[in-house]
């Protein structure tokens, strides 16, 4: 299982550095990493095998922070055009909406929704 993290944040110089601080001195490799938001904060959206020790680490260094997590689904893809039109195009064909897509280590893409099953389904993972 893998688990998006998404910790509402203040979108200034040094949080990046500070999260991803905390996130190592816990232990835990990130998968991926994406930042989304223009203005006075962001989300920061940040791919784990397991949430437990993220959230741990991120209590004890910054209990201000609104954090959230839900389970994705990590698919290998190949680096050709057409792969991310090919899965799209089953997700809609399933009728399963997307709220979360970004891009791992490892030519893999990660998807989120709130049909998670039904995501798996569309993807044969």
């Amino acid at each position: 299982m893998s688990v998006d993290i998404v910790i509402e944040v203040d979108n200034k110089p040094g949080m990046l550095a500070s999260i991803a601080a905390a996130v190592s001195d816990a232990g835990v490799n990130l998968a991926a990493a994406t930042c989304i938001g223009k203005g006075d904060t962001a989300e920061l959206h940040i791919l784990v095998p397991h949430a437990e020790p993220v959230r741990h680490a991120l209590a004890l260094t910054h209990a201000d922070f609104h954090i959230r997590e839900h389970e994705v689904v990590v698919v290998d893809i190949h680096d050709q055009p057409g792969e991310l039109a090919d899965m799209a195009r089953r997700i809609a064909e399933a009728h399963v909406n997307v709220d979360t897509i970004y891009v791992a280590t490892g030519n893999r893409v990660v998807f989120g929704s709130d049909n998670i099953d039904g995501l798996r389904a569309a993807l044969g993972v």
